[in-house]
């Protein structure tokens, strides 16, 4: 760096020792806006609206401020009597959430549902009154601010999970919602220190967890770095207060270095000739405590605590800035990032650039425009606090709404309110990368995505029959996880289809979702189609047949067990209703004796007997294949394959599980549960290779593995899996294979080419391979599947 000679002395003079200070005192405040606890009326004293009308004339019209003023007075009137936990009256809290909405200069019914969002849930006023004093807007963004507390839950934590949807869903059809509960959740961020510490603990958590998050994903980085702080400071107070002592004693050893870099800067600036504003700005206490967390360092290690923010007029004036200032410092490797023209996943633009500063201390700076500075800080609000409908405010809103509208297409897939929250928060992180698709459009995925995820972002039918993917060019697993700037291409095939193991590595919430549903819809249609075949059978030992029933018969049996054919069906494929007992009532309705079968069906346990004891119909065996899919699964205690005798046993909301009929496993279950077991054969064409395991005893030869599995590939089968365990000789060795085949006569085909080989000693087909799993689900296999990629 070239200094001026007099640039030591300069740092003595009054002007500079002011602007160092003011600097400073820029750092101390955060530059984050009004932090503190604002100052609130003391009890009793008459509550005014004087400073919201204030700050409301400034861009709203004088009729809307007098709706806003009838707002004021109806829950004023609403609140009457209702104290907040400090001792002020209720209505101090939304007159301050109201206060935030026109910071942010929401609109007039932005406003007006700030003043009334409790009005609903404490006071009983109905959404019909308020549409009809406020308009149907009002009353709709007011209902999607109230919890549901009319609804009984199982749990907080299920409470919870139901309001969350609630407001998401409200908020994705009108985002002001949101904004609105932001204000809400500020303000009682603000003042949360006169609730019980238990309470405060549990709100600071979820604010951190939920609210803190979603700001950031709006892009209102004020809102999000006060929500982090503040829950921070009531979740870890001790932490927060000793983290908040260091900083204040490390502002006066940092003046020195403060001063330095600021007259340099400005001195290059200037020498330039460009015209700019520099701020000082100090990171906030949650992120100097993360980082120490997360890199396990002392609060003395952390040395990027202040840094620098560049505000200039142009877009490529960033750049010229960016260009001086590494010319004035050597730039740390890695440490430079263009958000200008890459943007965060929020919209948010930026130059972010770390220097090696005096005495190697590192800073950082950003470098924006005014206009990049205004949507960093407001985010999507930015919306409403400056309509000029420049390019940059619509991406921002763009990017917004496509959020907003992947959070409808989770709901859709999601089974319940806990699994939508759960894919909600997957998708609240504010780490990103950026990656292309072959037409060089730019993707947003969260850290950690994999390929897959790629996919899903693109389409769900894309991801579901997504076979293979090419980063960069290269055929990789559809697991692999992406980096910035990879191309990615997927490969699709008709024959493809989504596999529970899918779940376990990808990390979107909108690809967990699809593929949750697909799983969910294929299981669904696969037991409608067992239970259909179920009821066949049983139906049989009566003479009878679906084909026989009547549109009356199926009326009649859809009102005794108030479900549809289809779910009727999906019940019997389940194990949760017994083939028989169906079979049962339909013959009797059948016959016209409804009285009879009242009484039978509502008498006769669930499943007591198989067949009807004057029955002279032997029930037909079930063909099985062993491609149904989910709705039938082969155990994994006797791996059954085509030739095998087998049975079924129908599990409690498990679907079928296939045994063979020597299977240890599978008597224990029939002597407990015998009225689940139905008889079941091959189909003729079974439609898939079979897992089976067949041990050998070998001579420890060189090459032995390699002869023994060239035999296996000679015969046209495939080794899945293989393990090897030594025996105490040290002279033979047992491996242990799982081998695809089509049936018993390929697996003798296999044993006998096998055991030509002279270092085998033994083969043998393998058949107790029980486990605990099995005894517990019935033999039903519940390890997750493998990827077929």
């Amino acid at each position: 760096m070239n200094e001026s000679p007099s640039s030591a002395s300069k740092l003595d003079t009054p002007v500079a020792r002011k602007y160092i200070d003011e600097v400073l005192e820029q750092s101390f405040k955060h530059l984050f806006g009004p932090t503190a606890t604002p100052e609130q009326p003391r009890k009793h004293e008459v509550v005014s609206i004087a400073q919201l009308t204030t700050a409301l004339s400034d861009y709203l019209e004088q009729s809307e401020i007098e709706q806003i003023k009838v707002a004021f007075h109806f829950s004023d009137q609403a609140h009457l009597g209702q104290y907040r936990q400090s001792g002020e009256p209720y209505i101090t809290h939304p007159i301050a959430v109201a206060e935030i909405c026109a910071s942010w200069r929401l609109d007039a019914q932005s406003i007006m549902a700030a003043l009334l969002h409790d009005v609903m849930e404490d006071q009983g006023v109905t959404k019909a009154e308020l549409a009809e004093h406020f308009g149907p807007k009002v009353a709709e963004l007011v209902d999607g601010l109230s919890k549901l507390d009319r609804m009984e839950f199982r749990s907080r934590e299920d409470a919870q999970a139901e309001n969350f949807r609630k407001m998401m869903l409200a908020m994705a059809r009108d985002v002001r919602v949101i904004l609105v509960k932001l204000a809400d959740r500020l303000h009682n961020m603000r003042t949360l220190s006169a609730v019980p510490a238990e309470k405060r603990r549990r709100v600071a958590r979820e604010t951190n967890d939920i609210y803190a998050p979603i700001a950031h994903r709006l892009g209102l980085n004020n809102t999000y770095r006060e929500l982090q702080e503040t829950s921070f400071a009531n979740f870890h107070p001790h932490r927060y207060a000793t983290i908040e002592k260091a900083i204040k004693a490390a502002r006066g050893n940092r003046r020195e270095v403060v001063g330095k870099i600021l007259e340099a800067v400005q001195y290059a600036f200037a020498n330039e000739q460009i015209d700019c504003e520099v701020t000082g700005r100090e990171k906030t206490i949650y992120s100097i405590y993360r980082k120490m967390r997360d890199k396990q360092l002392s609060f003395s290690q952390v040395l990027d605590v202040y840094g620098f923010r560049i505000v200039v007029e142009k877009p490529i004036e960033c750049y010229l800035c960016m260009g001086v200032l590494h010319s004035l410092y050597k730039p740390v490797p890695g440490k430079f990032k263009d958000y200008i023209a890459i943007p965060k996943i929020n919209g948010y633009q930026s130059l972010h650039t770390t220097l090696v500063g005096p005495f190697g201390t590192p800073v950082e700076f950003q470098i924006r425009t005014e206009k990049m500075h205004d949507i960093a800080e407001a985010g999507v609000a930015a919306h409403w606090l400056y309509k000029n409908g420049s390019a940059d405010l619509n991406d921002v809103q763009q990017r917004a709404h496509q959020w907003l509208k992947s959070l409808l297409d989770i709901q859709l897939e999601a089974g319940d309110a806990s699994e939508f929250l759960e894919h909600v928060k997957i998708d609240l992180f504010p780490d990103a990368v950026y990656v292309f698709t072959p037409a060089s459009s730019i993707i947003t995925l969260p850290r950690g995505a994999t390929a897959l995820d790629f996919a899903y972002a693109i389409h769900s039918e894309l991801g579901n029959q997504c076979a293979a993917v090419k980063i960069n060019n290269e055929m990789l697993p559809v697991r692999t996880e992406l980096q910035s700037g990879d191309i990615v291409e997927v490969i699709t095939a008709p024959s493809s289809k989504p596999n529970p193991a899918w779940l376990s590595f990808v990390r979107t919430g909108k690809a967990r979702s699809a593929i949750r549903h697909y799983l969910k819809t294929m299981r669904f249609n696969e037991s409608i189609q067992l239970g259909k075949r179920l009821i066949e059978q049983a139906l049989k030992g009566y003479g009878l047949s679906l084909e026989s029933m009547t549109p009356q018969v199926w009326s009649k049996l859809e009102q005794w067990t108030n479900h549809s054919s289809q779910e009727i069906f999906a019940d019997v494929g389940l194990g949760r209703c017994i083939a028989a007992v169906m079979a049962k009532r339909i013959e009797v309705l059948l016959g016209g004796h409804e009285d009879e079968a009242h009484k039978d069906t509502q008498t006769k346990p669930l499943g007591s007997g198989a067949a009807p004891a004057n029955s002279t119909h032997s029930p037909t065996p079930i063909m099985i294949s062993g491609a149904e899919g989910m709705s039938v699964q082969l155990s994994s205690c006797c791996r059954p394959i085509p030739g095998d005798a087998i049975m079924g046993y129908i599990g409690l909301g498990l679907g079928m599980a296939v045994h063979t009929t020597e299977c240890r496993v599978a008597h224990r279950i029939h002597k407990r549960d015998p009225e689940r077991w139905i008889d079941i054969a091959w189909a003729p064409q079974p439609g898939r290779l079979f897992d089976v395991v067949i041990k050998i005893l070998v001579r420890k030869t060189k090459g032995v593995f390699a002869r023994i599995a060239a035999d296996i590939t000679a015969a046209d089968a495939n080794i899945a899996h293989i393990a090897m365990d030594e025996d105490f000789a040290q002279e033979s060795a047992v491996l242990r294979l799982v081998i695809q085949v089509a049936n018993r006569v390929h697996l003798a085909n296999v044993m006998r080419r096998t055991r030509i080989n002279p270092d085998i000693m033994r083969i043998a087909r393998e058949k107790s391979g029980e486990n605990q799993a099995s005894r517990r689900n019935g033999g039903m296999q519940i390890e997750r599947e493998r990827p077929d990629y």
